[in-house]
């Protein structure tokens, strides 16, 4: 009995003495561990007459659960210390300044595309969104764009391996698919605008393979070109924060449309800058037209009852108008320089109310 008190004083000691969690488990090893002095004794056990053991068996039992329990404290108490040094070195000085400004921003046509969806939400325009990668169907037939158009050719177009039935995907040249998705999906009137990423093999100044574009459409009953003309006029007025704004409409060709026109508005070059809605010079910024018949046709629209408008821009073009932007490629060159000059603070949330830029 003397030999386990004095192991049992012993033991308790190493444990106290443990500096840390590595140094107490090594402890704990030494006594309960399969070699451990409290393991050798119980060991002993089966070698004592039934008399010795009625008496030992109670004493080692008790020895290690006084030891088990004395490490779970010592364990406690370090997990503790640890803690409270941690807090100690991890303390904030609230007294020292805040950075001078957010390093992080939102990117220029993240938040131009924000601020189309603003507009044309206030003008009751839905937004419908499509794949990236299209059918030749969607992106090509339905939009009556024939089979010797250049659009269609490797060299504007981005095409992934035939399939085993010889037809390819395509990257999608625009969002106009997306129109043609909804014509088939809903019955109208349609009035939605269709924003997204569109792919073209095509790179310079003013050109990159990919690019953002918004596209529009309103299809009903009575819709005519004097409506088309006034939402772009209402659009341009909100977008470049101008109180009026001069357009002219161009005779063009798209295969979808029917009557087409290009759109210019009317500028004048301050210096270096370009001042919307004043001047005669003028500066082409979208395309549109009157949705063609055969469009409606393959999207299962009854041409002889529907008509309806279509136009579309691209992001990437609209914001170096507005905001100053002399290169496209600067847009995806990932320049911190170049994204701290141009970007725009993450709680600047474009409103009509509140303003756009």
């Amino acid at each position: 009995m003397e030999e386990i008190a004095t192991l049992e004083r012993e033991i308790l000691a190493a444990i106290g003495g443990a500096a840390d969690e590595q140094a107490l488990e090594a402890a704990r090893i030494a006594v309960l561990g399969k070699k451990g002095s409290v393991a050798e004794l119980m060991k002993g056990l089966g070698a004592m007459s039934p008399e010795e053991r009625k008496t030992q068996g109670p004493l080692l039992n008790g020895l290690k659960d006084r030891v088990t329990e004395a490490l779970l404290r010592r364990r406690d108490a370090l997990k503790e210390t640890a803690l409270d040094a941690r807090l100690a070195a991890e303390t904030v000085d609230v007294t020292l300044p805040v950075r001078p400004e957010m390093r992080g921003t939102i990117h220029p046509v993240r938040h131009v595309y924000d601020e189309v969806i603003q507009i044309f939400g206030d003008l009751g325009f839905a937004v419908a969104e499509g794949p990236h990668i299209e059918d030749d169907f969607y992106n090509f037939t339905a939009l009556n764009i024939p089979p010797e158009h250049p659009a269609r050719q490797e060299h504007d177009t981005f095409y992934l391996r035939e399939r085993a039935d010889g037809t390819r995907k395509v990257l999608r040249t625009h969002t106009s698919p997306v129109q043609i998705r909804t014509m088939m999906a809903q019955q109208p009137p349609i009035r939605i605008i269709a924003p997204g990423r569109t792919f073209r093999s095509d790179s310079d100044q003013t050109h990159t393979p990919m690019f953002h574009q918004i596209e529009g459409l309103v299809i009903d009953e009575t819709t005519h070109l004097g409506h088309l003309k006034w939402v772009l006029e209402e659009f341009c007025k909100a977008f470049f924060e101008v109180d009026k704004v001069k357009m002219r409409f161009r005779a063009s060709h798209f295969p979808f449309t029917e009557p087409s026109m290009e759109v210019d508005i009317g500028y004048a070059r301050d210096g270096a800058q370009i001042r919307i809605g004043e001047g005669d010079s003028w500066l082409e910024i979208l395309g549109s037209g009157m949705v063609h018949p055969k469009v409606l046709s393959a999207s299962g629209v009854d041409p002889d009852r529907y008509q309806g408008f279509a136009f579309g821009m691209g992001l990437d073009r609209i914001a170096m108008l507005k905001y100053g932007i002399p290169d496209l490629r600067a847009f995806f060159e990932a320049d911190l320089r170049w994204l701290r000059h141009y970007g725009f603070s993450a709680l600047d949330l474009p409103t009509l109310a509140g303003g756009l830029s």
